[in-house]
């Protein structure tokens, strides 16, 4: 690995219904949270893309809205499939909606309807993640409390659906980066898991009232653990459901290339405020990242022995043969293109050991650098 590359960053503000501006058959990954039909903060958004759904909810039409709503987000999931590459995956995630229509309270399975769209598309379906997260308050439980049978079950988890475009991807060219792009065997156990109970729900808080209104639980971790799982450095990923930049703002620190596609132009100017943060948010993963190797090790290691494997970028024990080349990152700088483009440049963990690769320097977002051009900070198309 050299000492220092690369990435590049663009989004969109538009439908991505249709995408133009990508080529057939040319993104690697594709991770995406839509908006989740007949929950009610996205009502708004649809009714404006169709009015039929609006006049279908005041009529509590439920199951019409419905369909109505997936209707909008199926040319997506056709976008989707003809930008990704042959054994390229699309990672979705979605929750269900329970709500009350004419005084039917129901589940709407959002999950279902978009692998049902996606099959039709040509896409494989992999096995799905559900990701849990709890709540503590006594007032989550919806029904007759303790009486039966009409109480509800809550919804506390959302489905990761994971689809592949055709045959497993080949690595005959890639097969250096590949295995610099390996995950810890630790990591793999949990992340490989079907069901997910360490990450929170947290809000896109995006600086804006408004804006903070109409965006959802998609912690920085869940991207950021998928990119990882599905690509290797250096690759393009897509988030067509871009919203306050969440996934971008992963791949950046994961040393993906990325773009993004938002139709709401409103969220540009909270995505440009959290970029002079991504070198010190990145580095502080990646050093989390070795935080918890370093424990596993520790432990492993007391408990069971020497590790047989060494890790030749950095000098500390892994578990398998497949680790000894994996090569975590540091970001050094955002440079700024365009209002909307943007370059990210990696380096510094060249030195073996693993006490100096947590004291290597972290990108400081004070500095000129690191911050947006004057005057384009809040700039929108």
């Amino acid at each position: 690995m050299t000492d220092r590359f690369k990435t590049a960053h663009q989004f969109f503000v538009g439908d991505s219904g249709s995408m133009p501006e990508i080529d057939d058959h040319s993104i690697d990954l594709v991770v995406t949270s839509p908006p989740y039909p007949m929950i009610q903060m996205w009502d708004d958004q649809f009714s404006l893309s169709d009015p039929k759904i609006g006049k279908a909810l005041e009529k509590n039409h439920g199951a019409k809205a419905f369909e109505l709503m997936h209707r909008r987000l199926d040319p997506v999931w056709a976008e989707v499939y003809r930008i990704l590459k042959p054994g390229g995956i699309a990672a979705i995630n979605i929750g269900d909606a329970t709500r009350t229509v004419d005084g039917q309270f129901q589940l709407f399975p959002n999950q279902a309807r978009i692998i049902t769209t996606c099959l039709s598309d040509g896409f494989t379906q992999l096995p799905t993640i559900i990701w849990r997260k709890p709540t503590n308050s006594p007032t989550k439980f919806m029904g007759s409390g303790m009486l039966p049978p009409s109480a509800y079950v809550t919804l506390e988890h959302e489905y990761i659906l994971i689809f592949r475009k055709g045959e497993k991807r080949e690595f005959d060219d890639d097969k250096e980066i590949r295995r610099q792009s390996a995950y810890f065997w630790e990591e793999r156990n949990a992340w490989f898991s079907d069901i997910w109970f360490d990450l929170l729900g947290a809000r896109q808080e995006s600086g804006h009232q408004r804006e903070n209104k109409r965006t959802g639980a998609f912690p920085l971790d869940l991207p950021f653990r998928l990119i990882h799982m599905f690509s290797i450095r250096g690759d393009t990923v897509v988030d067509p459901f871009l919203g306050t930049g969440t996934t971008m703002i992963a791949a950046m620190c994961a040393g993906r290339n990325s773009i993004g596609y938002e139709i709401d132009g409103g969220l540009q100017s909270g995505i440009l405020e959290k970029l002079s943060d991504v070198p010190a948010m990145a580095n502080r993963m990646t050093r989390a990242r070795l935080e918890a190797h370093h424990h596993f090790i520790e432990e492993r290691m007391r408990t069971k022995g020497n590790m047989k494997y060494v890790n030749r970028p950095h000098g500390f024990r892994v578990m398998t043969k497949q680790e000894e080349d994996l090569c975590l990152l540091m970001v050094r700088n955002v440079q700024y293109r365009s209002i909307s483009k943007f370059t990210i440049e990696y380096g510094g963990l060249g030195q073996p050991g693993f006490d100096e690769t947590r004291s290597m320097p972290v990108g400081d977002p004070s500095t000129s650098e690191n911050r947006p051009p004057k005057g384009r900070q809040m700039k929108l198309f």
